[in-house]
């Protein structure tokens, strides 16, 4: 990576993560074409400003709780090598989808009733509560976030203290926030009833995104060995 301060280096790491993972067409993506070709940008873009907070939240938590154990020797190399694998794994993922809909993490038949019930309690009625409870209701995303800030923190993209995972937490609100806001104007114009096709694009365009991250990752790695930094 450039040698790029600290602080700038985090919230940029935050910003394309949080950009390219937003891309990929799941629930919210469908919520705010479905509802803001109805309703217009305002609506869509508070179901995007909910879910966007609670992507934040989860992205806060898993920065907060597993920033100190993944910056530890033995477990520092094994998470490089996991995160290269999983960015991988998700890259191909996008890349080979032969339709739109899917999340990053899928946990199987019980986490869809999880996320079900979550839904039927809280029974969102507000634009912003709707995107709000649906990122809530996928623990997929919590687990996903662990993942990379285990990812982030291990690289050295992001510093272990208060400004860098805090830094990096504004980029991925930046990222999601300007997909989704960006989306919602998109869809206000009176596009929202895209075709399968163009979805689908919108996923292999994420993949790619994360295979090019996973081959600057795996790089590094490679890098590292030569030099005996590993």
């Amino acid at each position: 990576m450039p040698e790029l301060p600290p602080i700038l280096l985090a919230g940029l790491t935050g910003l394309i993560s949080g950009l390219l993972l937003s891309i990929p067409v799941g629930p919210i993506n469908l919520t705010i074409l479905n509802e803001g070709s109805r309703r217009g940008f305002k609506w869509a873009a508070l179901i995007g400003l909910g879910a966007m907070v609670m992507e934040v939240i989860y992205c806060f938590l898993a920065f907060t709780g597993f920033a100190s154990f993944f910056s530890r020797g033995y477990v520092k190399a094994a998470m490089e090598l996991f995160s290269f694998v999983f960015l991988l794994y998700l890259g191909i993922k996008f890349m080979l989808s032969k339709s739109a809909g899917g999340g990053p993490v899928a946990l199987g038949a019980a986490a869809d009733k999880l996320e079900m019930r979550i839904e039927e309690r809280l029974h969102p009625h507000s634009a912003f509560m709707t995107g709000l409870v649906r990122v809530m209701g996928n623990v997929g995303v919590l687990i996903f976030w662990i993942i990379l800030a285990a990812n982030f923190i291990s690289r050295e993209w992001v510093t272990p203290d208060w400004p860098g995972k805090l830094a990096c937490v504004a980029g991925v609100a930046a990222g999601t926030g300007l997909w989704f806001i960006g989306l919602s104007w998109v869809v206000s114009l009176g596009h929202g009833k895209w075709s399968e096709k163009t979805l689908l694009r919108m996923e292999h365009i994420s993949g790619a995104g994360l295979l090019i991250l996973a081959l600057i990752h795996g790089g590094t790695i490679m890098w590292q060995m030569v030099h005996h930094r590993m």
